[in-house]
């Protein structure tokens, strides 16, 4: 729904946390989770880190509105719903947020979210689709081989989501507490990672390798990056063949 769009914002923004510049990667600055390539993107290729730094609430807005929102086609999914796929957009991809929603409402799982779509979940009640969509979340990254890192945030961060999802399914006025509250530590975006693209090597190739299915050699070849390219074209993200911190979160490699 229309009218969410800001609070749903305001929610993921509290994990997205605050300005940082990763030194391994020429583009690496980061400001509530948007990268200054995404920011250079938008605004023109002259904005600088010191413009991402002070990156105004209207820039945020536009970027996760077309980002994911827009993507997600949330404006048109019922209250609570459009909450629950924005998150995981903004997670994981709007590629796979799109595929969670299909299944939760027996929709093809093409990615897309189209009228088809859209007629099965006008059929279905809120917080059916809300709980299938946690559930088939929390379930992924379970299956992760980092969730053993990662996953009490990870955990804490669907049951918040859920339970601010369904309060908005039923109507309820709901301050949040449940998804804002990440208690005294601020949200902070996981740096221990290597950007990697066609030419690299070492440890978060291979990494990237075993994450993506193919043979972990370290070594990032075409076939590597041809790879990378399908897996962030389904995921909706940008697919450049480089991995960074958007791609590797979508495969649960970082928080």
């Amino acid at each position: 729904m229309k009218e969410n769009f800001d609070r749903a914002l305001q929610l993921v923004l509290v994990h997205e946390g605050g300005f940082v510049n990763h030194p391994k990667d020429p583009g690496g600055a980061t400001m509530k989770g948007v990268t200054l390539d995404t920011f250079r993107r938008h605004f023109g290729t002259g904005k600088t880190v010191n413009d991402l730094r002070n990156i105004t609430q209207e820039q945020l807005a536009r970027v996760y509105r077309t980002g994911y929102w827009d993507k997600c086609k949330c404006d048109q999914l019922p209250a609570g719903v459009d909450y629950a796929v924005f998150d995981v957009a903004v997670n994981s991809g709007p590629g796979r947020a799109a595929k969670f929603l299909q299944s939760a409402v027996g929709a093809a799982q093409d990615g897309a979210i189209g009228p088809g779509t859209l007629d099965k979940v006008g059929a279905q009640e809120p917080p059916s689709i809300i709980n299938s969509i946690c559930d088939q979340r929390l379930a992924f990254l379970r299956g992760l081989n980092t969730f053993s890192t990662f996953g009490v945030g990870w955990t804490r961060r669907v049951t918040g989501v859920r339970q601010e999802a369904l309060d908005m399914a039923r109507g309820a006025s709901n301050t949040g507490a449940a998804a804002i509250d990440t208690g005294t530590e601020e949200a902070v975006p996981n740096l221990d990672f290597d950007i990697v693209r066609l030419g690299s090597e070492g440890a978060w190739v291979a990494k990237l390798q075993d994450a993506l299915e193919i043979e972990a050699d370290g070594i990032f070849g075409p076939k590597t990056e041809a790879t990378l390219k399908a897996f962030q074209e389904a995921n909706g993200l940008e697919p450049d063949g480089i991995a960074g911190r958007n791609t590797y979160r979508a495969l649960g490699l970082i928080d």
